[in-house]
């Protein structure tokens, strides 16, 4: 399952229950007031900005983090693009006789890196390709340094290798990113603060005499949808925001390969 069923039912999940707990709030708050009228919502106050804080500092910081990885995913599809050209410009410099192999390798993983991510939401497959990626790196070093040693006494061991390490680091530093999410449990507070705002919410709106409908609904809402984008952030390839728009800096390398 995608992160676009996962990221809406969560929101779903997440609104009905701020919608019960907002009822809950208010009957709790109708009936102690029942009780005891003017004392049912002293003090109240207090407690609801610092749980409304809370809330809001979190929902601050996880929206941001998740808008700053989302860049840094975008940023580094460029640097993966950049790795690639540099490395196989340089090829020039390896010997003419082993230039048509070392080529022909660099189409081969730029092809299977396209695939990676095309391949998404079906992860099986993307998996796949990451991994023929990966065993790629492999022959493509080990050309490339018989290339270098064949020439020696030219540039092209002090240009073409660290290029082509720079092209195989890269591609760690993409999984690290893409695999980079804040602990699960900073999902659970969120869900468990908006809960309580909610309940803390209804037993303050409970000291009207007519029910705030649209107050509960659209706070319940408003939360929800931010939940939903947070998560669509840190999954840009499975949901509604997503980062393949700079994929075709990828696409263009590949193209000027031939």
């Amino acid at each position: 399952m995608g992160s676009l069923p996962i990221a809406i039912g969560v929101a779903v999940a997440l609104f009905v229950s701020m919608l019960g707990m907002l009822e809950i709030g208010h009957r709790l708050g109708n009936r102690l007031e029942r009780l005891d009228a003017d004392g049912a919502h002293a003090g109240t106050g207090a407690v609801e900005g610092a749980v409304f804080a809370l809330l809001g500092l979190l929902v601050a910081f996880t929206f941001s983090g998740a808008a700053a990885r989302f860049d840094a995913r975008r940023q580094l599809v460029v640097e993966e693009a950049n790795a690639i050209g540099t490395a196989y410009l340089r090829l020039d410099l390896a010997p003419p006789t082993a230039q048509p192999g070392l080529r022909d390798l660099f189409r081969r993983y730029v092809d299977a890196r396209i695939a990676t991510f095309h391949a998404v939401p079906d992860l099986v497959a993307a998996r796949a390709e990451h991994a023929r990626a990966l065993a790629m790196h492999g022959e493509i070093w080990s050309r490339a340094d018989a290339a270098c040693r064949e020439a020696a006494g030219t540039p092209c061991a002090i240009l073409l290798l660290p290029a082509v390490n720079a092209l195989i680091d890269i591609t760690t530093t993409r999984s690290l990113a893409i695999e980079t999410h804040p602990p699960p449990a900073v999902f659970v507070l969120l869900f468990g603060l908006g809960l309580a705002c909610s309940l803390l919410a209804g037993y303050s709106l409970s000291s009207g005499t007519r029910r705030k409908w649209s107050h509960t609904v659209v706070f319940a809402a408003v939360t929800a949808l931010t939940v939903y984008v947070i998560l669509d952030f840190e999954y840009p390839r499975l949901g509604l925001i997503r980062v393949d728009a700079v994929d075709h800096f990828l696409a263009d390398v590949r193209a000027g390969m031939e």
